[in-house]
């Protein structure tokens, strides 16, 4: 659904304010909400019981204690996950009970020691958790929206991956959507995935939501290439004036990632704004970007200061050359930073 002329982009709190926060925990989700954020997004993956729990991967030695327990050392293997070959531990070898005696870590400890100091302070949750958290920011505080609801964008996980091991993804998740009483929230519910068949699959058991087909600036949906192998379509093609049309018959926006909407040359300097946004809202989609970042890591170089990865670099820059472009959301590590730049970017009109 496009943005009224007059609203602001959302602001949503990647994995949580995962700037400052270990990724995916209360902590981080919470964080987000004090800090400005409209939503927060959930990657959502699956226990052997069937569980939904929130992890940005099923495999979870980067972001949790799991090396360190001896009892699951038998539980490391080797997996084929969506074209791609991990060795770890992986959630769906694993009860939910089984998980809960896990601590969460900081992904990028060199480049944030602040968030890396609350390793092992907090457990790993599920996607139930969440949305408790959601409701009760938006019954407790004021957001930037006149109804004072706050929103979950969640994230379906290798849907495929899934599927094809037998663990039925759609049917777990629709379930605990509506146990939780959100089956029925298009104002508050978003649902995205890179994986446009999960989407459809959620859809046809009643879940009402705003749909979102993530677009990665390279490579093929991986549940295309499971069932057309080499002549899957690539995530370039759902951009041409023929691909945004047909996107637009089947969900109601896209998230792109940033360097789509801001490209860069060959010396990863951004170069201007593409005029993606504006042909994908021409054919009725809404455009979401990810991801804001505010260390020199992560920004394009002529947008870093200093030779140190995680300090801050011109964020302010980056951040507002995207805001400008007219998207109706941004995901982001640092909340506060977004909200910040939308200010600004309101201010000089």
């Amino acid at each position: 659904m496009i943005r009224e002329a007059d609203a602001r982009p959302l602001v949503i709190g990647h994995r949580g304010a995962s700037g400052y926060r270990p990724e995916h925990t209360a902590s981080a989700y919470e964080l987000a909400f004090a800090l400005g954020a409209d939503a927060v997004e959930p990657d959502v993956v699956l226990t052997r019981d069937g569980v939904a729990v929130v992890r940005h991967e099923n495999e979870i030695s980067g972001t949790t204690d799991v090396a360190a327990h001896p009892e699951f050392a038998d539980r490391r293997t080797t997996k084929h996950i969506d074209g791609h070959e991990l060795t770890g531990w992986f959630t769906e070898d694993f009860t939910w009970a089984e998980l809960q005696t896990l601590r969460a870590r900081e992904r990028l400890p060199e480049v944030r020691p602040a968030s890396r100091s609350f390793d092992g302070r907090f457990g790993i949750l599920r996607l139930a958790d969440v949305l408790r958290i959601v409701d009760e920011a938006s019954s407790s505080s004021s957001s930037s929206s006149s109804s004072g609801l706050r929103r979950a964008v969640v994230e379906l996980k290798h849907v495929a991956f899934y599927d094809s091991i037998g663990m039925p993804y759609a049917e777990i998740v629709a379930g605990e959507l509506a146990s939780a009483g959100w089956d029925a929230r298009p104002s508050q519910l978003v649902v995205e995935s890179f994986e446009k068949t999960a989407l459809a699959g959620l859809r046809a058991r009643g879940v009402a939501a705003e749909w979102i087909f993530l677009l990665e600036d390279s490579g093929s949906p991986a549940d295309l290439v499971a069932a057309q192998g080499a002549g899957a379509p690539d995530y370039a093609s759902f951009l041409t004036p023929a691909g945004l049309a047909g996107l637009a018959t089947e969900v109601d926006g896209i998230s792109l990632d940033k360097a789509t909407i801001m490209p860069r040359d060959l010396k990863g300097s951004a170069h201007g704004v593409s005029d993606v946004v504006a042909r994908a809202h021409a054919a009725g989609l809404s455009v979401f970007t990810w991801t804001l970042r505010a260390e020199n890591r992560f920004l394009p170089r002529n947008f870093r200061l200093g030779r140190d990865k995680a300090a801050f670099g011109a964020w302010e820059d980056e951040f507002a050359a995207i805001l400008s472009s007219g998207v109706d959301g941004v995901f982001a590590d640092q909340p506060d930073l977004a909200v910040r730049a939308r200010e600004l970017v309101a201010l000089r009109g």
